[in-house]
């Protein structure tokens, strides 16, 4: 099953995700409302089938009204999951790497441009303070969305315990932040990395 589809099947009702295996609200509405029509047609013996339909119809409707205003009130009243980590599906997460590979190339031509002397000091610091800021945000939320690779390695870290650290390739001396092995830029504070020989 892909990321995307258990996304989809997670997320497919208006309202959210719980335990299976407990009765939600909007299930109590709807049995009260086949109860309500239930009781409604023992009730209204000796009328005509129109009526008894019309009536039916009015418990359902009720039901109805119950639920919408369940769909209103519920965003407002539950709380956000503790575990948000968000799983970013195949597509989603193709179209954030080449928006950051687009982000990037867009960097180094702007950098190449100021050195041939076609782009001024000062477009060039407003037009590198957009893009590193872009970049920033897109490898943040690449991160953010990494999801099973962290997971597994929490957990193959808590199975085995910490491994010593000896050389962590990637980590920006300025800031601390765990940067790809191949990055040019830090994603957190947006430096340029040292390069290692």
């Amino acid at each position: 099953m892909s990321s995307e589809t258990s996304t989809e099947s997670q997320f497919s009702g208006d309202f959210p995700p719980q335990r299976s295996d407990s009765l939600q609200p909007w299930q109590l509405f709807t049995l009260a409302g086949l109860i309500g029509a239930t009781i409604t047609v023992f009730l209204s013996r000796g009328q005509s089938p129109a009526a008894v339909i019309l009536l039916s119809l009015t418990v359902f409707a009720a039901a109805a009204v119950g639920i919408a205003a369940l769909r209103m009130v519920m965003p407002l009243t539950s709380k956000a999951r503790p575990d948000s980590t968000q799983v970013l599906g195949g597509r989603t997460r193709a179209v954030l790497e080449r928006d950051k590979a687009l982000v990037l190339r867009s960097i180094k031509e702007l950098e190449f441009d100021r050195a041939m002397g076609k782009v001024s000091e000062k477009d060039f610091t407003e037009m590198s303070g957009r893009l590193r800021a872009r970049a920033s945000r897109l490898m943040r939320q690449l991160d953010a969305g990494a999801g099973y690779r962290e997971q597994i390695e929490r957990e193959i870290e808590k199975r085995l315990g910490k491994a010593p650290v000896v050389e962590v390739a990637g980590l920006c001396s300025s800031c601390g932040t765990k940067n790809d092995a191949d990055a040019r830029f830090c994603k957190g504070c947006g430096k340029a990395m040292e390069t290692r020989s």
